[in-house]
């Protein structure tokens, strides 16, 4: 875990090390997959610090690639004040629940389960465009979308793949295109 200071996400030299500590783990065996999971504390609404709480957890991920981690292998989450690590009341400043999560997986354990069913798959990339896009979807994305409700997959996947990529938002398997084609995002 690494912590952070109220309303700040810059990162101590303490969380620079921790995330060094990590970065050496994941290059250590190979094909792990990271995710940086962020969280606040309960001050503040919960649309800004949903805000901050991925603004931590980007910071994590940028420190991660500095030390040689590829971007594609982490997932950045935010959870903002929903996942206390200390339950509090509204409005109370407490230092470790203003944290980022750091947590190393196996590189290929969520791959199989969205590669093996194209549906699950296309609802996977729809989620994370209308998380993109929460006010405002193009023509082209939601014609995507609706190509994959009927089931249309091999209309609609490289459709909603090649907009999250174009907005440099990671694929939900980061690392691999349908149908598990090898790929690397742009730096």
């Amino acid at each position: 875990m690494v912590f952070f200071d109220w309303d700040r996400y810059n990162l101590s030299q303490q969380a620079l090390a921790t995330i060094q500590q990590a970065a050496d783990t994941f290059k250590s065996t190979g094909s792990a997959r990271i995710t940086a999971t962020g969280h606040t504390d309960t001050t503040g609404s919960e649309s800004y610090n949903m805000a901050l709480s991925l603004r931590r957890a980007n910071a994590v991920k940028d420190a991660l690639v500095r030390d040689g981690v590829p971007a594609g292998a982490i997932q950045v989450i935010g959870k903002g004040k929903t996942q206390l690590l200390v339950p509090t009341g509204d409005g109370v400043r407490e230092p470790q629940n203003r944290r980022v999560e750091i947590v190393l997986g196996a590189g290929q354990t969520a791959a199989p389960s969205v590669f093996s069913d194209p549906r699950s798959y296309c609802k996977a990339l729809s989620d994370r465009y209308r998380q993109l896009r929460t006010n405002q979807i193009d023509e082209t994305a939601a014609a995507a979308m609706a190509k994959c409700e009927a089931g249309d997959y091999a209309t609609g996947i490289p459709v909603l793949e090649d907009a999250l990529i174009s907005a440099r938002v990671p694929l939900p398997a980061p690392g691999f295109r349908w149908p598990g084609r090898p790929y690397t995002p742009p730096a």
